[in-house]
């Protein structure tokens, strides 16, 4: 199958974070920290930070927490234009109160979490919550961008629905985070739909994702491996394929190091051991931190020197 002419798409693009949410020891998110990691990763190398996702414990947060947040960063001076918040609840009101916040804030655009509660909804279900987040918002400068992990949500965004999202609202449904992990699903993501902006959730695919016609990645372990990811992308835009390949070969081996334990709570380690911060341990339930043999397995496995 020819692949379709793509559009330019605006909006984040290379290489972001989904950024890690430090908590202070009775739980909160500490604000301080937070906007430290974000400036730290846009000075690695990222492109932009996906903050509130998965990785961010999002969904262990409250929407005032997420505001909370959000405020604190614009106020430290994390370049708004860089952000792309995760606004996605199972509550529709409270997915439009975050998203016209960001929207207000001037963020990029806003990444949205299918409702995952309820399952075996359908596609008309499914549309009918994306449809009514784009109205209630009620705003052209809206950028949505779709967020399939379909481990955790139980949830598939398929095609034809993306297709019928794209077609209802162009210009404001531009793209999507992939994190099913399925090489082929995101290729023809990029093939099929010239005018999303598709970004996939693991830095192993960002060099495959680039030369596809993707934007690049969103991805957990760019907490702590953007440098390197950054060199894999800059790489590729200046047509250094072997040099390409060869990094890409490096950061994919980095990331399958980390992804073989819970991948949070080994990051937040990774990030008390790069920082010196002992408060990077501190991760909400019902998730738990690694144990010290885990830990130390970790330390001995991970190659420190790869990351940030």
């Amino acid at each position: 199958m020819e692949s379709k002419e793509r559009s330019s798409v605006a909006g984040p693009k290379g290489v972001l974070a989904a950024v890690l949410t430090p908590m202070d020891e009775d739980l909160k998110p500490n604000h301080q920290a937070f906007a430290a990691h974000c400036h730290r990763l846009l000075a690695a190398g990222c492109h932009g930070l996906s903050v509130f996702g998965t990785t961010g414990e999002a969904n262990s947060l409250s929407v005032n927490e997420r505001l909370a947040a959000l405020e604190g960063l614009l106020d430290s001076g994390v370049p708004v234009e860089t952000l792309l918040p995760g606004t996605g609840s199972c509550a529709l009101t409270d997915t439009v109160r975050l998203s016209r916040a960001a929207l207000e804030a001037g963020a990029a655009g806003v990444l949205v979490l299918p409702p995952f509660y309820y399952k075996g909804v359908g596609d008309d279900g499914l549309f009918r919550f994306f449809a009514e987040v784009v109205e209630r918002v009620g705003d052209d400068r809206l950028r949505l961008y779709l967020y399939h992990i379909p481990q955790m949500t139980g949830v598939d965004l398929g095609l034809p629905l993306i297709s019928r999202l794209i077609e209802a609202y162009p210009g404001v449904v531009v793209g999507t985070k992939d994190s099913s992990g399925d090489r082929e699903r995101i290729m023809t993501l990029c093939r099929e739909f010239p005018e999303l902006s598709v970004l996939a959730g693991t830095e192993s695919l960002l060099l495959e994702t680039l030369r596809g016609g993707g934007e690049g990645c969103i991805s957990a372990t760019v907490n702590v491996t953007s440098r390197l990811a950054r060199r894999v992308h800059d790489a590729h835009a200046s047509g250094k394929d072997d040099e390409a390949e060869a990094l890409q070969e490096r950061l994919t081996q980095v990331r399958m190091s980390i992804e073989t334990y819970p991948v949070i709570p080994a990051l937040k380690q990774l990030m008390t051991r790069l920082t010196g911060d002992e408060q990077w341990r501190n991760i909400r339930p019902p998730l738990s931190g690694l144990d010290e043999k885990r830990t130390i397995d970790l330390l001995s496995n991970v190659p420190l020197s790869e990351l940030l």
